[in-house]
């Protein structure tokens, strides 16, 4: 009776330990299935989440926004001619030559995020530009917008930034009552490109 017992325990050992070993095996085995870190869309989008946060915040100004999109848009259209010539993928060459300009890019991001310009938003005009941006920053980060289309719409802002600072330079740092007329008129325009560009169907490529 006793020699049973101990055979039984030790089958139950040998067989607890194999499920453990084999359960320790899977779990650090990656699936098929699992997301690779740090791939290039992982990086564009990484990217493209830090801009919106510049632009939410303030720290990016419509300027640097446009300036940034703009790199970005150029190194979309690299990897999609690249991947057009190559079947789909990327050779080890063309990840380098995008990790590199990412590399570049990030640096970017962060230095205009960390410099003294910031948007600057002053009364009923600065409501606006506000709110134009928070919008153009969640068309970013959602991918509702693609690079090239918040490079555009940005550019449309920074006309209007520059000529709201040129109107209160002309006038002791105020607006008359026609500017703010004519400057919420190109508002309304900037608005509804803004809206365009969020529901058109173009979307940031993944």
């Amino acid at each position: 009776m006793r020699t049973s017992l101990l055979i039984a325990f030790a089958a139950s050992t040998l067989m607890s330990g194999s499920l453990l070993a084999q359960s320790t095996l899977a779990a650090a085995t990656p699936t098929s299935n699992a997301p690779q870190a740090n791939t290039v869309n992982d990086r564009r989008e990484n990217q493209q989440d830090r801009i919106a946060n510049g632009v939410g915040s303030g720290q990016l100004t419509a300027g640097e926004t446009k300036n940034l999109e703009s790199r970005e848009a150029n190194v979309n259209r690299e990897i999609k001619d690249d991947r057009s010539a190559d079947g789909g993928k990327l050779t080890p060459a063309e990840r380098s030559q995008v990790n590199k300009q990412q590399n570049n890019l990030s640096k970017s991001i962060y230095a205009d995020k960390h410099n003294v310009a910031q948007q600057n938003y002053k009364g009923e005009v600065g409501e606006r530009q506000r709110n134009q941006q928070q919008r153009i920053a969640q068309g970013i980060k959602s991918g509702q917008m693609t690079a090239g289309e918040a490079a555009k719409t940005e550019n449309h802002e920074q006309g209007i930034n520059q000529q709201v600072q040129a109107d209160r330079a002309a006038n002791g740092g105020k607006l008359t009552g026609g500017e703010k007329q004519q400057i919420n008129k190109e508002q309304n325009g900037a608005s509804r490109q803004i809206y365009r560009e969020k529901h058109n169907g173009s979307v940031q490529p993944k």
